[in-house]
């Protein structure tokens, strides 16, 4: 008998972005190679199908490429930072720790108090992981943070489900506490939240959560400004993926009609 995840709102859309990222890495020719999320999905006793549709056709690659870009900047940030901190706010049911297979990174896993039971109950645990059972919003995992080689913070489907002044407030906070750190996020444009809506609605039987904090390409350079402990902020881009939209993927900032219709994951230099 599998795990019924008893998961309701925004927590639910951790079963969503899993249920695409374990549909692309079960392909052949995946951009996404994920045999622990591919295990973790069989443990569950959930509709997945029935509850989230098939989407549109591509999107469990442009979700697993957007776990790859994440995991390519942990990847790069560990090469700088051998034995550095990974604290990952949010985290869901993402498995970027086994993915980077890094034997020596320190990893920090915040979430709310289910979300965290859950992994506990599904997941190994290493000596190099921890978890801590809170909201993202709440300072005291601060204090869990060991900055001595190195902090990057990744907020990987978080940061568009909070207020905007807790986004920014969140994002001030992390840059003043760990100053020669960095913070990747995801980042969701007017024109792809109207877009995503009308798709899901009434395709399937899930209703997205509302999102609060959208952020375009304009908005970079006030997110600069937000505090003299921000040193750059940049957009980076996923490598290119499968077919068509796999091409388009790291090029679509680039195109004319398409630069503000894209999902944007931006990276924070404190």
């Amino acid at each position: 008998m599998g795990i019924d995840p008893g998961l309701s709102g925004v927590p639910e859309t951790a079963l969503w972005t899993l249920y695409h990222r374990v549909r692309e890495a079960r392909r052949p020719d995946t951009v996404l190679p994920d045999p622990m999320a591919v295990h973790l999905i069989e443990q569950f006793d959930y509709p997945f199908e029935a509850r989230f549709g098939v989407g549109f056709p591509v999107q469990p690659q442009i979700m697993a490429l957007r776990a790859r870009t994440f995991d390519d900047e942990v990847r790069r940030f560990l090469g700088l930072h051998p034995g550095g901190q990974v604290v990952a706010l949010g985290e869901g049911l993402e498995t970027t720790y086994w993915r980077v297979g890094d034997p020596q990174v320190r990893w920090l896993s915040i979430d709310l108090p289910p979300m965290v039971e859950l992994r506990r109950r599904l997941l190994p645990q290493e000596d190099r992981q921890r978890l801590w059972a809170g909201s993202a919003l709440d300072e005291a995992w601060l204090d869990e943070v060991d900055p001595a080689q190195g902090v990057l913070v990744t907020a990987q489907g978080l940061m568009m489900y909070l207020r905007p002044e807790e986004a920014e407030g969140l994002l001030v906070t992390v840059a003043e506490r760990f100053p020669g750190g960095r913070m990747i996020f995801d980042a969701i444009t007017p024109a792809i939240d109207q877009q995503v809506v009308r798709h899901v609605r009434g395709r399937s039987a899930f209703e997205p959560p509302p999102l609060h904090w959208l952020v375009g390409p304009e908005d970079l350079p006030r997110l600069r400004a937000l505090s003299p402990a921000i040193s750059d902020v940049r957009e980076v881009q996923p490598r290119v993926g499968r077919g068509l939209a796999g091409w388009l993927a790291p090029r679509l900032k680039r195109i004319p009609g398409l630069s503000r219709r894209r999902p944007m994951i931006i990276v924070v230099d404190f």
